[in-house]
């Protein structure tokens, strides 16, 4: 009887945590326990376990009498899920004496994961690209996964991944009878985002393109409110067309959050991630969290897009919530069982109604709302999340005669080109968006001219911009300016920043 330590690892958060398998047999009444603060997905892998040892090797560890203690350590760590399945099935094996390994072979070096099914076959677990990313920054050589995950595993580099169909052929090739197939590193696709809605099909809404162009070039969040059947949803779906395309980096980030709820297949394409959450879905489906501590669609939007049509029909715990992921570009779930920082460093796009039936102010329509109905509906948005959007553009009824005009044929393209180079200028100057700059970044390089600031500040004292507000209008500015090729930040650039505040009472 003897002892063995097979190195495994698990998902925690976005990130991932090594786990050390220590497996010892002794004599007496048989006894298979697993200890380390296991959850019970990990307490059932000792009945998978066995089945697939006797199903696939023929190797019974009840048909022995002996006691058998599986120990995860660290033993203050909570482990959870099937992870561990196939480093207990070797430990198992390396410590009963049915397998040895050649002395030439360094375990600590190997990590293995996976879930077993009955029959010995090796099923995908989620999240791999966290573990394998974590493996390749703790010096791990070769990492033994599923065969299922072999997608995640041609995404990072500098590792070597050995693909598991079978504990057997596990074993085999562990002994070095049968090589298992190792994978080889593919560099990431990168896809230009296409939509069903391009920008040339909008007719008329000048101001709402230009407004959406700005809002792409710098990062900034955006509100198109109006009248409905003004375009408001029409422009948001081209707006997801102009998005330039994710860098390797940026594709990895998205890749590794959507590889952690199993949806690794949804970031494949390389496309920039867009999500439109219903008005009715919950605090816990947008901002995450829950039992298990997943992300939300905040997370999942991160480098890409966030839509919230009907902004105000949010529930007001949601709208609040935004308001960390805007400032931070991520946000930190709190529960019981633990705390988690997801990242979200997302585009807001919302559309809203100027009141709940619609056409207040429109000009086409009498509104039917009463006083009480309008004011309970604005104050769903409070004046920090006013302050923290960047655009607020009306989106008016257009004149009929404007819906012949012909179609621009791919303004997308155009426009989604001069983004991407507006955008490769402001990382080249300060390695980040306008957007994100913080307040010192702002007043060191923004470049404001004498004339521009004392129109700032003129504009700001009476119309009592708080200072959120005053720096975020010079972000803005500095986008505008970038996107007219100039070094400064001119008066033109503070005037149209400034008329993108919001209007309504």
């Amino acid at each position: 009887m003897s002892f063995s330590r097979i190195h495994s690892a698990q998902l925690t958060g976005l990130g991932a945590a090594g786990v050390i398998v220590e497996t010892d047999i002794n004599r007496g009444l048989y006894l298979f326990q697993i200890v380390g603060l296991p959850d019970k997905a990990v307490e059932e892998s000792r009945e998978r376990v066995i089945s697939a040892l006797r199903n696939s090797l023929g190797k019974n560890p009840k048909a022995e009498n002996h006691k058998v203690i599986v120990s995860l350590s660290p033993a203050e760590l909570k482990k959870e899920g099937a992870y561990f399945d196939v480093a207990i099935a070797l430990g198992y094996l390396c410590a009963a004496g049915d397998l040895v390994f050649d002395p030439s072979i360094k375990l600590n070096e190997k990590l293995f994961v996976g879930e077993l099914a009955l029959n010995g076959e090796v099923r995908p677990v989620r999240g791999l690209l966290s573990i394998a990313q974590w493996a390749r920054a703790n010096k791990v050589k070769e990492l033994f996964i599923p065969s299922a995950n072999e997608t995640e595993a041609t995404l990072v580099d500098g590792i070597t991944f050995y693909l598991v169909p079978t504990l057997s052929t596990l074993v085999s090739h562990l002994q070095g009878e049968e090589l298992l197939t190792a994978v080889v590193y593919a560099p990431p696709t990168r896809v230009v985002t296409k939509t069903s809605i391009d920008f040339g099909d909008v007719r008329g809404q000048l101001q709402a393109k230009r407004a959406l162009t700005i809002a792409a070039a710098g990062g900034h969040n955006i509100v198109l409110y109006g009248p409905p059947g003004t375009g408001k949803s029409m422009l948001a779906k081209a707006f997801h067309g102009i998005m330039p395309e994710l860098s390797n980096d940026q594709f990895l980030e998205v890749a590794t959050v959507y590889s952690s709820i199993g949806l690794i297949e949804d970031a494949l394409s390389g496309t920039v991630p867009l999500r439109a959450p219903h008005h009715t879905a919950s605090h816990v489906a947008i901002i995450g969290g829950g039992q298990n501590l997943r992300p939300g669609d905040i997370t999942l939007a991160h480098r890409g897009v966030l839509y919230l049509d009907e902004f105000p029909e949010f529930d007001r715990r949601v709208i609040e919530a935004l308001r960390e992921p805007i400032e931070e570009g991520s946000i930190t779930v709190a529960r019981a069982k633990g705390s988690v920082r997801y990242p979200a460093r997302f585009i807001l796009l919302a559309a809203m109604n100027p009141c709940p039936c619609g056409y207040r102010g429109s000009g086409i329509r009498h509104c039917s709302c009463s006083g009480s109905e309008i004011a309970r509906y604005n104050k769903k948005l409070s004046g920090p999340i006013i302050d923290r959007i960047d655009l607020w553009v009306p989106v008016a009824h257009v004149e009929y005669a404007t819906l012949h005009d012909d179609a621009t044929e791919k303004e997308s393209d155009h426009v989604r080109t001069v983004v991407q180079s507006i955008r490769a200028t402001q990382e080249k100057r300060y390695g980040k968006l306008n957007s994100a700059l913080t307040s010192n970044e702002v007043q060191s390089a923004s470049a404001l001219s004498d004339d521009a600031r004392k129109q700032l500040q003129t504009f700001a004292e009476k119309l009592k911009l708080s200072p959120r507000v005053y720096i975020r209008t010079i972000k803005v500015a500095r986008t505008i300016a970038d996107l007219d090729n100039s070094l400064t930040i001119d008066v033109p650039h503070i005037l149209e920043a400034l008329q993108y505040r919001p209007k309504f009472e």
